[in-house]
């Protein structure tokens, strides 16, 4: 009897072990070549070659998880406007559809708006992500703005009664309603104060990003001394006419202390800008974001903001703020801009998705994910390229399917 119950229970191990283990075969997008992954609680814990994959199998890629470094909402939820109270369950909702599009991590961006709304929307998120499914997929926040140059243009279609210098206790209101985890700011350097604000956020480890700014040469410098880091979706949030030698722009690109992130939707910037930017940054030093709204995945039309202004998102995808002539965020998700950049650049499937993950997880320090690695948490994606897009099977987050 003893035996029998050392059977039955040696078996339950067997069918407990097996059911705590995920395995995945594909082809590797670093080498193209098959591989067998293993994940067991939540972490990758074997990487193997294989001779072949299964038929029906042959074309689909397996990489780590998208990473997302500017969500502004998704499918119709705002993480940022304040029009209708944001909701947790609308957080799940965003959740779900982000990783049905191959992110596994990202950042909710909250952008200018009154000091209410923000502090408002930061609890709502943070109380969302304590929720152990969100909280893998959401480890902090940025904010963009409302320390921007209020310049129509560089202001972008951020609302101008909200826009103003960068005033410290204020700050500390909404770091302290995201629970501490406001992980990026955006702010344009050439305010009054930014310096001694760059300072202080870098000593509370928060990522510094320069965008919606008309900072000069000498003024980026001083920014990147103090310690700004990146340039937040560079060539954008900007206006239509600079001059041709002394902008924004030159000096961020010049400056080999700042990385970039830059929208590859098609949309947001050219074909050349971004090749342009790739050579001169380089695939290390190039995070490709999405800057994704609300309005991702919804019909073609004009909508109506929360401040009265009108947008329009029009049938080729080009989400666009007429009344100034600069674009609204993106409704394009960030698995576009794979396929984009490779088109643009000529650059391989893996420095592509490299800019989409490695790149975004060692900028903020993350040391567990963003690759294919042995120990690192199993956020992992089967896709196909088809006519040079994205087409995501399976999302994985902490070894648990979720799409």
């Amino acid at each position: 009897m003893k035996t029998m119950y050392s059977f039955i229970y040696s078996l339950m191990m067997v069918v407990t072990e097996s059911l705590s283990q995920q395995i995945l075969e594909g082809l590797n997008y670093l080498d193209h070549k098959p591989i067998r992954l293993l994940m067991k609680d939540g972490k990758i814990v074997s990487i193997t070659s294989i001779k072949s994959l299964h038929a029906g199998d042959q074309d689909i890629y397996i990489s780590p998880g998208l990473i997302d470094n500017q969500v502004n909402g998704f499918a119709g939820v705002s993480f940022a406007l304040g029009n209708n109270d944001l909701k947790t369950e609308d957080v799940k909702k965003a959740t779900k559809k982000i990783w049905e599009n191959g992110v596994t991590t990202y950042i909710p961006t909250l952008t200018t708006n009154s000091k209410e709304v923000l502090i408002r929307n930061f609890k709502t998120l943070a109380t969302a992500c304590e929720d152990p499914s969100l909280m893998a997929s959401v480890p902090g926040f940025h904010l963009e703005g409302p320390f921007i140059n209020p310049e129509d243009g560089y202001r972008g279609a951020h609302p101008k009664a909200f826009v103003h210098n960068p005033d410290w206790n204020e700050f500390m209101e909404y770091y302290e309603a995201s629970g501490k985890k406001i992980k990026q700011i955006t702010l344009a350097p050439e305010l009054k104060g930014a310096l001694d604000f760059i300072k202080a956020c870098k000593s509370l480890g928060i990522q510094v990003a320069l965008g919606h700014h008309n900072a000069n040469s000498v003024q980026i410098k001083d920014a990147v001394t103090a310690g700004a880091s990146i340039s937040t979706h560079l060539g954008n949030g900007c206006a239509n006419m600079i001059h041709r030698h002394n902008n924004p722009l030159w000096p961020q690109l010049a400056n080999d202390h700042l990385s970039a992130s830059i929208i590859c939707d098609g949309f947001h910037l050219t074909p050349d800008e971004v090749n342009t930017f790739y050579k001169v940054k380089g695939k290390d030093k190039i995070i490709i974001t999405s800057d994704v709204t609300s309005y991702a995945t919804l019909p073609p039309g004009q909508y109506q903001t929360q401040t009265g202004e009108t947008i329009e998102l029009t049938p080729e995808g080009k989400l666009q703020y007429p009344a100034q002539q600069v674009m609204y965020g993106s409704a394009s998700p960030i698995k576009n801009g794979i396929g984009n950049i490779m088109k643009f650049t000529g650059c391989s499937l893996s420095e592509a998705i490299n800019m989409a993950t490695a790149n975004v997880a060692r900028f903020y320090g993350w040391n567990d994910r963003g690759a294919l690695k042995i120990g690192y948490r199993a956020d992992v994606i089967r896709f196909k390229m088809i006519e040079g897009k994205m087409d995501i099977q399976e999302t994985w987050v902490g070894g648990v399917k979720v799409y």
